[in-house]
Parts: structure tokens; C-alpha cells; sequence
């Protein structure tokens, strides 16, 4: 059974998140979460609010798992985002990354985070062959709309968000 995906076009405004960065497969990113949400605890920079981001700059289909660079990040309400700046003489890892604003084509995703390379390869391979557009030359970004410690795989919401350019 094909499963229904529909991709939104959206403006997405630039974004300074705190990040720790991560090589080798992506679906071990969640060790590099651990270490940021352990140095956003330790530095009292919990915030209900926040959206979890993940950073993807290679294709799996290229580049070998144990190479592959990404980045585990933290979008953090703006006075919260301040005060990191400040504090942060970037330590343990964790940095500041800018997202590059401008259009993005998002394809939501709900199932396990194993289940996206379909998804990945949906979006690139039929959806922009056919759009007309073309993937603008910065990084996949993906949003984490739940969280796995507290969802069911099966249930786990993901925004896909690929650079148009």
C-alpha cells in the first residue's frame, strides 16, 4: 500500500539553535540529544517550549555511515536563546548553528524514525523530480514534533524540511 504524502511549501525564517554535533549513523543521533539535553540541564536551559531539531549535511546514499555528519539541536525561546549566547563560551561540544531561512518543501512523517529513508527517498526522488524545483545547497533540517521517550514509534511525528532554492 502506497502511504498518502503531501509536501508543504513553507518560509521558514532563519534560526540560531544550540547543537551538539554528530558523526557516523544517523540513527544514532539520539546519543548527541543525550549530551545536549545534559548540558541544557546542567545549565538550567530546560524550557518547556523548545523544538527539537535535527541537522543532516550528507546523503546516506553516498557518503558512508560512520562519515556521516549531523547536528542534534535545541530551537530555544528567544530571551532563553540571549542568554545562552552569553553564556555560552561554547563549551563541552555544544555550539550555536544558524539554519538558513527561505523556502522549504516539509513532508511530514509519523512512524518510526527507522521507517524515514523511504520517506527521504519519496521527497527527492519523485516528489522533486516532478515539483520543478530544485534543493537549494544547505543542509535537510528535521523537526521533532514528539518525543521518542515518551511515543510510541508508530506514532512519532517528524517534519521533514528540504532547502528549495
Amino acid at each position: 500500500m502506497a502511504m498518502m504524502r503531501e509536501v508543504a511549501i513553507r518560509s521558514v525564517e532563519p534560526m540560531d539553535v544550540v547543537s551538539v554535533d554528530h558523526v557516523g549513523p544517523y540513527l544514532q543521533i539520539g546519543n548527541a540529544f543525550d549530551a545536549l539535553f545534559d548540558w541544557l540541564g546542567k545549565h538550567y536551559l530546560l524550557a518547556g517550549e523548545m523544538r527539537m531539531i535535527g541537522v543532516f549535511f550528507d546523503d546516506p546514499g553516498v557518503v558512508e555511515k560512520a562519515a556521516l555528519r549531523s547536528k542534534a539541536a535545541v530551537l530555544l525561546p528567544g530571551p532563553v536563546m540571549d542568554e545562552v549566547r552569553s553564556a555560552v563560551a561554547v563549551s563541552d561540544g555544544v555550539s550555536v548553528t544558524r539554519i538558513g531561512g527561505g523556502e522549504y518543501a516539509v513532508l511530514r512523517h509519523v512512524g518510526p524514525y527507522s521507517d524515514m529513508r523511504a520517506a527521504y527517498e519519496w521527497l527527492y526522488g519523485t516528489w522533486l523530480a516532478q515539483s520543478g524545483r530544485q534543493a537549494a545547497d544547505a543542509p535537510v533540517f528535521e523537526e521533532y514534533l514528539n518525543s521518542p521517550k515518551e511515543t510510541a514509534p508508530a506514532e512519532l511525528v517528524t517534519e521533514i524540511c528540504l532547502p528549495l532554492r
